[in-house]
């Protein structure tokens, strides 16, 4: 899907044709979109399909005509009724008329932007929308990087009472997410050093103090991911054994509970032999005194048992 914007006296419009200082925005093009984009904008086709690669790495290149900036960002996927935290590239074309995006995905970053919830944004001022965009991607993943916080907050206080992996898979989960998250916010950081460094990308003074607030939004995030991965991990290995401790304890107790059981059945089981002469077999009140004496040998044991604490 294709949609061009242009911000006109002071308001984002939809626009039908390309024109000096609009946004090109590019959600999952096809290879027909791809080409028409290429003829209009004179941009290689190699540029604009690279963001489509989902394996494709966060880095800058510079050519003639127009400098591309790939970056890493966050998503949500859903696998097997569960939601996963992904990341996925994200394709910033800066040329002298014109800036577009391809992504692969119609994300939030960049759909608040059209649904005007950004302050100060032009399409036509380029550099400071690069930073907006990459800006707001490091605050998506601090929103997600605070979910997941949550989500093994919750995870952690089932697996108190748990004897099952299935809480562990789930915080499995959650950290292959955060590894996903530290790497691409690294790889981000890079291209950030780059873009400081490239001289197509002119800086202005009155953009200076968002590229601050964007370098320390994303050093928090990379410092957050990695905290975060390092509680999960040492969080996992301690559960690990309480799963392995719960499952002991359960066992343990139905040993008890069949040491329990096991003698007024050994006692039935003498008295239901077929012999002449069973002690007390002639008492009129044999049976109320086996039963007795059985349940006096079980209570006995649980007392016991209750003692060294197997119940």
């Amino acid at each position: 899907m294709i949609e061009i914007y242009k911000t006109t006296d002071g308001s984002l419009q939809r626009m039908t044709e390309i024109t000096e200082g609009c946004w090109i925005t590019m959600t999952n093009p096809s290879a027909t979109e791809l080409l028409e984009i290429s003829e209009k904008t004179n941009i290689d086709i190699n540029n604009l399909r690279a963001p489509l690669d989902e394996e494709e790495r966060a880095r800058i290149e510079v050519e003639d005509n127009h400098t591309l900036i790939l970056v890493d960002i966050p998503t949500l996927e859903r696998r097997n009724d569960k939601d996963r935290y992904v990341t996925i590239p994200l394709g910033i074309i800066v040329a002298n008329e014109f800036i577009i995006t391809v992504c692969l995905e119609d994300t939030p970053i960049l759909k608040c932007f059209i649904d005007g919830r950004v302050r100060d944004f032009y399409t036509f001022k380029k550099t400071r929308f690069i930073i907006q965009i990459l800006y707001r991607n490091a605050s998506t993943f601090l929103q997600h990087l605070r979910t997941i916080d949550r989500k093994s907050e919750e995870i952690e206080r089932k697996l108190h009472i748990s004897s099952q992996n299935r809480e562990l898979i789930e915080l499995l989960e959650l950290e292959k997410s955060l590894v996903y998250f530290t790497t691409s916010l690294r790889s981000n950081e890079v291209v950030f050093e780059k873009m400081l460094k490239n001289e197509n990308i002119k800086r202005y003074p009155e953009d200076e103090d968002l590229l601050e607030d964007l370098i320390i939004e994303n050093k928090q995030a990379i410092e957050m991911a990695s905290i975060y991965s390092g509680i999960l991990s040492g969080t996992m290995d301690a559960f690990a054994s309480i799963i392995s401790n719960n499952l002991n304890i359960v066992m343990k107790f139905l040993a008890a509970i069949t040491i329990v059981l096991s003698i007024p059945t050994m006692i039935a089981s003498f008295y239901g032999m077929n012999f002449i002469n069973i002690p007390g077999g002639n008492n009129y009140y044999g049976f109320y005194i086996v039963t007795c004496i059985s349940l006096l040998l079980t209570g006995i044991t649980v007392f016991i048992f209750r003692k060294k604490k197997l119940f």
